[in-house]
Parts: structure tokens; C-alpha cells; sequence
């Protein structure tokens, strides 16, 4: 089992899960691990957000350190830093899978 977190440390892992709890994030996140860097542009096009939506998110991902912002001319590019975000995704979405798979077994045996 691994190590458990230290009390100090408690507020920051509950910082980073708050951070990651929002659908918005998670959608922005999703779509730079599967595409790559993006700029603003490209993911207002690809989430049908507002630009607005978008870098304030974008903001909050960049201040945790989350993702990186490289500038290109007057375009800000953007792509995911934390290694552990597709171990974490892998976990959660997994878990997530069977739990529905589940449900989906035990209400066909209902019918």
C-alpha cells in the first residue's frame, strides 16, 4: 500500500483534487492529452466554449502547475506538465468503467 500522506501535506492534495474537480478543466485536460499543445483558439473550437471560459481555466490549470503556456507571436500555446495526470485518469476512469459495467450486469439480471 502506498506511503500515506502526511497531515501538512493534506490541504495541497485536497487543493489539487479541487482543482481537477471542475468538468471544464477535465475537458480542457482531456483534449491536450489527446491532441497535444493547442492554443486558445483551437480549444474554444474543439470544446465550443467561450474564449473567456476557456483562459480562465486555462489560468488556474497553469497557476497549479498542471500545464505549461508557451507564447508564439501573439498566440499562447498550451500542453500538459504533470506526468501523474494519465496515471490519475487511468485510475479514476477505470474504476469508473467497472462500476458502471456493474450496474449494467446487475440491472440486466433484474429484467
Amino acid at each position: 500500500m502506498a506511503e500515506m500522506v502526511p497531515p501538512h501535506l493534506l490541504e495541497p492534495v485536497a487543493e489539487r483534487f479541487r482543482i481537477l474537480g471542475d468538468a471544464t478543466r477535465l475537458a480542457i485536460l482531456r483534449t491536450l492529452m489527446l491532441e497535444g499543445e493547442l492554443n486558445v483558439s483551437q480549444l474554444v473550437e474543439r470544446l465550443d466554449m467561450s474564449q473567456a471560459n476557456i483562459s480562465k481555466h486555462l489560468k488556474i490549470l497553469a497557476d497549479a502547475g498542471i500545464v505549461a503556456r508557451r507564447a508564439e507571436g501573439t498566440a499562447a500555446f498550451y500542453r500538459v506538465t504533470d506526468p501523474t495526470l494519465t496515471t490519475l485518469c487511468d485510475l479514476v476512469c477505470g474504476r469508473l468503467r467497472e462500476q458502471a459495467e456493474a450496474e449494467a450486469r446487475a440491472f440486466s439480471t433484474t429484467r
